[in-house]
C-alpha cells in the first residue's frame, strides 16, 4: 500500500458538496415531523380527531422511519448509494404534495407512514456515502453537521408554519404539509451525479469504476491503493452480527439512540402543546417553539466543534447527565414563569446536542462498508420504536398525568441513555474508517489494555 494514505487527505470541494447534498434528508426528517404538530392544531378540529388519533398522526412517520431505514440499509448494501440517495427524495416530494388532498384520518396517516419511510431510507443511504468519501479528520464533524441540518428543518417548518397558520385561513394545514416538496425538490436537483461510493465499488469487485470514482475525487494522481482497506473479518453479513461481535455494538448504537430522539421528537410533534400546558398561551407557544429550536441548532453546533477535541465517549456521557438534569428540573418546576420554561428548555436542547450530534457519527463508524448501511438503516429503525411509542403517548400522557409527571418520564429515558453510555460507549476519535469498524482491533485494544 502507498505510503500516503486517502484516509488522510485534505478535504475539497467534493466533501464540502457532499456534505451540504446529505444533510438534506436529515433537514427534511425536521421539517415533515415538526410541520405536523403546526398542522394538527387545525387538523385535530377539522377532522374530528381524538387524542389516540392525533398520536397516531404524529407518530406516523416515525413508524414510516422505522420501516424505511432497515429496508434503505439493506438495498443499499445490495445496490449501491448513488441511484438510491435521489429516488427517495422524489418519493418524499410526491408524497408531500398528495397531502394536499387528504380528507380524513386514514388516508393522511397512510401518507405520513409512507413519507416517514422515504425518509428513514435516506439515513443509511446518504452517511455512509459520506462516511465513505470523507478522511479521517474530518469524518466526525462533516457526519455531526448532519444533525445540524434535522434542527434547521425544524425550525425552517416552524416558521412557514407560522407565516401560513396566520396569512392561510382555516385550511393553511394543508399547505403546511405539501411544502415539504419545494426544499425536497431543491434537494434533489443538488444530488444529480454524485458518484458511488469508492468503497463500495471496492466491496463488490468492480475496481475499474472504484479507480475512475477516486481520480475523479481526489484528484488524477490519486489511486485506490491510497484508500485504506478494511480488514476481511469472517463475520461481515448483517444476519451474523450475533456471531460477529457487532451485536454489542448494534445494542449500544439503538439504545442510546432511541434515548436521544425520545425527548426531542415528543417535543418537535408536539412542541405547541407541551409550551402549552406549561403555561405559555396566546402565541408563545409557536414562538417558543421556534426558540428552542434554535438552542438545539446552538448545541449541536458547539457539539460539532468539540467532537474531535473532548472525543465522543465523554461527549455522549456529559450531554446525557446534563440535559437529563435540565429536563428534571422541568418536572419539578412545571408553573414556573415563561423565562424560567424558557430557560429550562433551552438548556435541554443545548446540553443534548452532543447526543443528538453522535446519532450519524457512531453508526457509521463502527460497522465495516459491507454491512454499514444495513447497520445504520438497523439502528435508525430500532430506535425509532422508541421515538413512535414515546410521541404517540404525549397528548395521552398529558391528559392523563399531566405536563408535570410527563416531563420527568423524558428525564428518565435520558439519565437511562447517560447510564447506558458510561457502561458501553466506545472512543472512535482519530481511528480511520476501518480502525473504528474492526471489531477484531477493539478486542486487542481492550486485551492489550488490561494487561498494561
Amino acid at each position: 500500500m502507498s505510503a500516503y494514505s486517502l484516509d488522510d487527505a485534505p478535504l475539497n470541494s467534493f466533501h464540502k458538496k457532499l456534505a451540504v447534498y446529505s444533510s438534506g434528508g436529515p433537514f427534511l426528517d425536521g421539517y415533515v415531523l415538526s410541520i405536523i404538530g403546526l398542522a394538527l392544531v387545525q387538523i385535530g378540529p377539522e377532522f374530528g380527531l381524538t387524542a389516540m388519533q392525533e398520536g397516531l398522526v404524529g407518530a406516523a412517520a416515525l413508524i414510516g422511519i422505522f420501516l424505511g431505514a432497515f429496508l434503505g440499509g439493506w438495498l443499499t448494501d445490495i445496490f449501491g448509494r448513488e441511484v438510491l440517495y435521489t429516488v427517495d427524495l422524489v418519493a418524499i416530494i410526491a408524497l408531500s404534495v398528495a397531502q394536499f388532498w387528504v380528507d380524513g384520518f386514514w388516508w393522511l396517516f397512510v401518507l405520513r407512514l409512507l413519507i416517514g419511510m422515504a425518509v428513514g431510507a435516506d439515513y443509511p443511504i446518504a452517511t455512509s456515502l459520506l462516511a465513505e468519501f470523507t478522511p479521517s479528520k474530518s469524518r466526525g464533524p462533516l457526519l455531526a453537521m448532519l444533525q445540524v441540518s434535522w434542527f434547521v428543518g425544524a425550525a425552517a417548518a416552524y416558521l412557514v408554519g407560522d407565516l401560513l397558520t396566520h396569512f392561510g385561513g382555516d385550511g393553511s394545514w394543508r399547505w403546511m404539509l405539501a411544502s415539504a416538496a419545494v426544499p425536497g425538490l431543491i434537494i434533489v436537483v443538488m444530488r444529480f451525479g454524485t458518484p458511488e461510493s469508492p468503497r463500495w465499488l471496492l466491496q463488490k469487485g468492480r475496481v475499474d469504476e472504484a479507480k475512475a470514482v477516486v481520480a475523479k475525487v481526489f484528484g488524477p494522481n490519486a489511486t485506490i491503493d491510497q484508500l485504506p482497506a478494511e480488514q476481511e473479518e469472517e463475520q461481515a453479513g448483517l444476519a451474523k452480527l450475533y456471531r460477529s461481535g457487532y451485536l454489542g455494538r448494534m445494542m449500544f448504537v439503538s439504545v442510546f439512540w432511541t434515548c436521544s430522539v425520545v425527548p426531542v421528537f415528543a417535543v418537535y410533534a408536539f412542541g405547541p402543546r407541551i409550551l402549552e400546558a406549561l403555561g405559555l398561551t396566546g402565541g408563545l407557544e409557536n414562538v417558543g417553539s421556534a426558540l428552542i429550536t434554535v438552542f438545539f441548532v446552538a448545541g449541536c453546533l458547539v457539539a460539532v466543534v468539540l467532537i474531535n477535541k473532548i472525543g465522543r465517549r465523554p461527549m455522549l456521557i456529559q450531554s446525557f447527565l446534563l440535559s437529563g438534569i435540565a429536563l428534571l428540573a422541568l418536572s419539578v418546576f412545571p408553573a414556573s414563569s415563561a423565562p424560567v420554561v424558557l430557560t429550562l428548555f433551552g438548556l435541554y436542547a443545548v446540553l443534548i446536542g452532543g447526543a443528538q450530534v453522535l446519532q450519524f457519527v457512531y453508526p457509521n463508524e463502527l460497522f465495516p462498508t459491507e454491512i454499514r448501511g444495513s447497520a445504520v438503516g438497523l439502528a435508525s429503525s430500532l430506535s425509532r420504536i422508541g421515538a413512535a411509542i414515546g410521541t404517540y403517548l404525549v397528548p395521552l400522557a398529558l391528559t392523563v398525568i399531566g405536563i408535570g409527571p410527563t416531563m420527568l418520564l423524558a428525564a428518565g429515558v435520558t439519565l437511562i441513555g447517560f447510564l447506558v453510555s458510561v457502561t458501553w460507549a466506545p472512543e472512535t476519535k482519530g481511528l480511520s474508517l476501518d480502525e473504528a469498524s474492526s471489531v477484531d482491533r477493539a478486542r486487542r485494544s481492550k486485551a492489550a489494555s488490561r494487561t498494561s
